[in-house]
């Protein structure tokens, strides 16, 4: 006779592993519908559950690990920080992990779930490439905050995120109509699958509306931080100061790119406009304040908890939450 084990239950039932877990351990945040589907699988396989093992994974299976990718940016700052406060009301415990965002996040996700043996995982500023192939054996629920996992075809994955291709467009739309021709972007690794990708596509998206083409020499490649859009800055507005307007892929960047205007005696926005992307707090109190794509940084870190213990707790599959993001215009464009 075949022995069976809590992950064939959870599969035949139709349920998460820590669901099944709970079962065992006669936990009340259980639906009496989930609870009693998972009883009879279990009694139609003849199972009896290990109560040593039980206990092993009870002392793990309610840890989410939130794993930021990126620890310079303020806005990914912003959202874990903002996932920690609301999950502290939460069932389950929040680990939060900084990676630099040169590192592989997936890796330090299998080492985690290695060491620490979560029960779900949380990825803040993430990006979906070729590296991500290795979680598709992984049998632990996910939520990608801010990058849209649609089409990706993770098994375990959900995500939360906006619109980045349509606001990217919305914000160089009004870089355009407010008559500047030759724009910077300033931005990261435009692969495919990844949420600059978007932004990036939604940058070519507003100049062919007006039927033109983007200047690809005023793409800027740079890390995600003040510091690295601060150099990199410097060096193209010696080498293109016919530049009238920079559209950056982050906040942080927009700040960097403004300093290094006023050492280059440019002033912002009399003589470049610059736009930024997050709606961070420090853009709002900057000088010039920041004009910028505006994230809902509360709903994201609110549906991404609620998306994952949907998954956790009541073995939900997975969802693509797509929030409602706006531009806030203030005083770095003109």
């Amino acid at each position: 006779m075949k022995i069976y084990t809590i992950r064939d239950i959870a599969r035949k039932a139709g349920v998460s592993v820590t669901t099944v877990s709970r079962v065992l351990n006669h936990r009340p945040d259980v639906s009496r519908e989930t609870r009693e589907k998972v009883e009879r699988v279990m009694a139609e396989c003849h199972f009896v559950g290990n109560a040593n093992a039980r206990g092993l994974k009870q002392l793990d299976a309610d840890v989410v690990a939130v794993i930021l990718r990126g620890h310079q940016n303020p806005f990914l700052a912003a959202l874990a920080e903002a996932m920690m406060t609301i999950g502290r009301d939460g069932k389950a415990a929040l680990l939060l992990e900084f990676i630099d965002e040169k590192a592989d996040e997936f890796q330090a996700a299998l080492r985690l779930l290695h060491e620490k043996r979560v029960g779900g995982l949380i990825f803040v500023g993430s990006r979906i490439d070729e590296r991500a192939a290795v979680l598709r054996g992984v049998d632990v629920p996910m939520v990608f905050a801010t990058v849209d996992v649609g089409l990706n075809r993770l098994p375990r994955a959900s995500s939360v995120s906006i619109d980045d291709r349509a606001m990217a467009c919305q914000a160089m739309a009004y870089l355009l109509q407010s008559g500047h021709r030759r724009v910077a972007v300033f931005g990261g690794s435009r692969m495919e699958g990844d949420n600059l990708s978007l932004r990036y596509l939604g940058v070519l998206d507003a100049f062919r509306r007006i039927g033109q083409t983007f200047d690809e020499t005023r793409y800027v490649e740079t890390r995600f931080s003040m510091e690295g859009a601060f150099e990199a800055a410097k060096t193209f507005f010696r080498q293109r100061p016919d530049t009238t307007a920079v559209f950056c892929m982050s906040d942080a960047m927009a700040l960097g790119v403004i300093r290094a205007l006023k050492d280059l005696g440019r002033d912002v926005p009399q003589d470049v406009s610059v736009f930024g992307f997050d709606g961070t707090e420090m853009g709002k109190y900057f000088i010039p304040r920041l004009t910028t794509v505006e994230q809902p940084v509360a709903a994201i870190a609110r549906e991404s908890l609620r998306v994952l213990a949907d998954m956790m707790e009541r073995g939900a599959p997975p969802q693509n939450v797509v929030l409602k993001a706006g531009l806030r215009l203030r005083d770095s464009v003109r």
